[in-house]
């Protein structure tokens, strides 16, 4: 772990002592972006990750209002455009993800982003997961019959069927991931995961208090599963609508000083279709908490910023060896333990 100096207003790192020479670039994992749900959706902005060490990006394929025939209509037709684009690769093992690097290209697989879909189904993850979904949230915002979710007043923590879901998605080899769930029901997703899960788009709260960030100690028992944190370039989660590289990368000091920078990594949550969502909140503001709608259009980091993160910790003394991890590793380390 990089040492701490802490004079002044920054925190600068010290360089460990690293072979020098040619080092093949990273690649860079993009744990969760969105698409718009739609089957005509422009399969081709995916091609905006690209860089030398290759990438890998996790597309949200449905959440609360999708149906099982939705999602599988869904990717379907985004399978078939992937596999005919010369610049992307479906990723159905991790070995895909590393031929991908090894080209220069993106490796595309799928998440949902809530178990909605499941419609309490739990044959059905089985399902997904063979059509290309390797990461599910329990439950979005909201409390469903899994779990809570982190806009809910007081969380439960996950029921009996959230349970048996987690169980279930470790068995088929799906990553559970904390994102959107309450507090109490992360920490129950910790302690009832074999395999280790995650938090695929979710800023500190110790950084930012907002509702959608998760507690120290949220990170720390994720941690302890041999899960990843991925901070998340929402302007709104970062700070006060703040989506710079700066802002990023203070949510990442305070990961890294709080669990190590091998539980550490990075996903933007960006949405290809953030006018439109702008739109809606500017037209619906009472569907929005105000922390949502307090700052006006929320501001998103896109994938040429997050290609900007390997430089933005290089120059601050991180090691080659932590910046391979932050940007990539460590979410590619989960896969190949979890992933069947």
């Amino acid at each position: 772990m990089p040492s701490l100096d802490r004079q002044g207003t920054g925190m600068m790192r010290t360089v460990s002592n690293e072979s020098s020479g040619p080092r093949r670039p990273p690649m860079l994992w993009e744990q969760h972006c969105c698409l718009p749900l739609e089957r005509c959706a422009d399969i081709g902005e995916l091609a905006r990750y690209r860089r030398p060490g290759g990438s890998f990006v996790s597309v949200n394929v449905g959440y609360v209002p999708h149906s099982a025939d939705d999602v599988a209509g869904l990717i379907a037709s985004w399978r078939e455009r992937i596999a005919t684009d010369d610049r992307l690769r479906p990723a159905m093992s991790v070995d895909d993800v590393d031929a991908a690097g090894r080209a220069g290209d993106v490796a595309v697989a799928f998440d949902l982003e809530d178990s909605g879909p499941l419609d309490g189904q739990l044959d059905r993850v089985g399902h997904f997961y063979e059509l290309g979904v390797r990461t599910m949230l329990p439950s979005y915002n909201n409390r469903n019959m899994a779990g809570g979710g982190c806009l809910d007043e007081v969380d439960e923590g996950l029921t009996a069927y959230g349970r048996a879901l987690i169980r279930e998605m470790n068995a088929v080899g799906m990553v559970a991931d904390g994102s959107h769930c309450g507090a109490r029901t992360g920490l129950d997703m910790c302690e009832v995961s074999e395999q280790p899960m995650i938090y695929s788009h979710s800023c500190m709260r110790s950084v930012w208090d907002h509702p959608r960030n998760i507690t120290d100690e949220q990170a720390k028992e994720c941690a302890a599963t041999g899960g990843v944190v991925g901070i998340t370039g929402v302007g709104i989660f970062l700070g006060p609508n703040d989506a710079t590289i700066d802002a990023l990368v203070r949510h990442i000091d305070y990961a890294v000083d709080l669990v190590g920078p091998e539980h550490v990594g990075v996903s933007t949550d960006y949405p290809f279709d953030h006018e439109d969502f702008n739109a809606i909140l500017e037209r619906n503001p009472e569907l929005f908490p105000d922390c949502y709608t307090r700052w006006g259009p929320i501001n998103f980091m896109p994938p040429e910023g997050l290609l900007t993160v390997e430089d933005a910790l290089l120059a601050r003394g991180y090691p080659n060896s932590a910046v391979a991890a932050i940007l990539g590793g460590n979410f590619r380390r989960v896969a190949e333990l979890v992933w069947r």
